[in-house]
């Protein structure tokens, strides 16, 4: 096992009716602004739950944060934040609202050009303001980490970033606020898990035997209650379960002392920020491709893959690798994700543009041992078609 460092700051409250505890978790002279994305907490009156918990608060509020939040939407609720002298932010939303604020938090207290947070992947962070979440949607593990994603239009770019200063200070974790979510969002929701923790599973043995089998827990949790959650929207121990499973996916548990891969995510966004496909779909198009065209590299952790998560014991290595990539596949299928670039009407001609990008963004060297080029990208997109 490698050397690390663990370092978890947020409280997580967790289950029914536990909106109401955020007032006690913000100091009482905050001017606090709760953050939002296209006005769904209105409608399911989360929103109404929020602000009967801040009663006697100073509140202000900045909806319109889009899936994938983009830098320039962002930089106006930054504005109003210092204008407003806001000093607390509330995320209410999925990972794409805790994602945005805490650029915002980074932003409002940033000396320099604030695309430098994000071009810089966080490095340059020396404070933020705190704030908190209420998770709507499970899926980025957010929630409970110290990282983001942003995107910049004008640049074409989206960018992870991460830094201390950028964990929540609390997370309130509702799992009946997932009930209403489209089938859509949860399909994605259970993708991205299921993804995050590949990449930080499906890489080569360090002896990291506790990380492993927290790893395989959290897929066999998915591979279990991620079709339930579609059949049965409204199960409650369903949604507690897969809620948990996407902070846990991406907390630092699992990633503690092992390698890490991330080339998937990377590819992924440039397909995002390219066609505006849905991040969970990307995912589903390039993790089979990948684990297919690196099964030398990954050779040892996808025969472990094979047999503790999906059972496969019989036949040869190859055999038994194919097979587990394949069931992957079915399992991305399953949850309403299809797996080639065709079926979201995309063709040959991104390949060039992914390729361009990675490059422009410095990422030619992608996977736990950098050996992820431009090539094997331009290769690995063909069998994403």
């Amino acid at each position: 096992m490698n050397n690390f460092i663990f370092y978890n700051p947020t409280k997580i409250i967790f289950g029914r009716e536990t909106i109401k505890a955020i007032g006690k978790e913000i100091p009482k002279d905050s001017r606090v602004m709760i953050t939002y994305g296209g006005g769904s907490i209105k409608r399911n009156r989360v929103f109404d739950e929020v602000m009967a918990a801040l009663a006697g608060f100073d509140v202000a509020e900045f909806g319109g944060i889009e899936p994938n939040p983009t830098y320039e939407t962002l930089m106006q609720c930054v504005e109003r934040v210092k204008n407003e002298k806001v000093d607390y932010l509330l995320a209410v939303g999925g990972g794409s609202v805790i994602d945005g604020t805490k650029f915002i938090a980074a932003a409002a207290l940033y000396e320099g050009e604030p695309w430098e947070i994000v071009k810089n992947y966080g490095m340059t962070v020396k404070r933020a303001l705190p704030f908190g979440t209420v998770l709507t949607l499970p899926a980025t593990g957010s929630e409970m980490n110290s990282g983001a994603v942003v995107t910049h239009r004008a640049l074409n770019a989206k960018l992870p970033f991460s830094n201390p200063a950028l964990f929540p200070e609390f997370s309130v974790l509702d799992p009946t606020k997932t009930y209403t979510l489209p089938a859509g969002q949860i399909g994605n929701g259970v993708v991205d898990t299921f993804v995050h923790v590949t990449e930080q599973y499906l890489t080569y043995p360090v002896n990291g035997k506790l990380q492993d089998r927290f790893a395989e827990g959290i897929l066999l949790t998915l591979i279990e209650e991620g079709p339930k959650a579609l059949a049965e929207p409204e199960n409650y121990d369903v949604r507690a379960n897969l809620m948990w499973c996407a902070t846990l996916g991406l907390n630092g548990l699992i990633s503690a002392g092992v390698p890490q891969d991330w080339a998937t995510h990377m590819i992924g966004h440039e397909l995002t920020a390219l066609k505006g496909l849905d991040h969970g779909k990307t995912l589903a198009v390039v993790l089979p491709a990948m684990l297919k065209i690196r099964a030398r590299e990954k050779k040892e952790k996808l025969l472990q893959y094979a047999q503790r998560v999906w059972g496969i014991q019989s036949g040869d290595d190859e055999a038994r690798i194919g097979e587990a990539i394949d069931k992957t596949r079915d399992f991305f299928e399953s949850m309403g994700l299809p797996t080639r670039l065709c079926e979201y009407g995309i063709g040959t001609d991104v390949i060039p543009e992914v390729v361009g990008q990675l490059k422009a963004h410095g990422m030619v060297k992608l996977g736990e041992k950098r050996d992820v080029t431009p090539e094997l990208v331009e290769e690995l997109l063909q069998n994403c078609l």
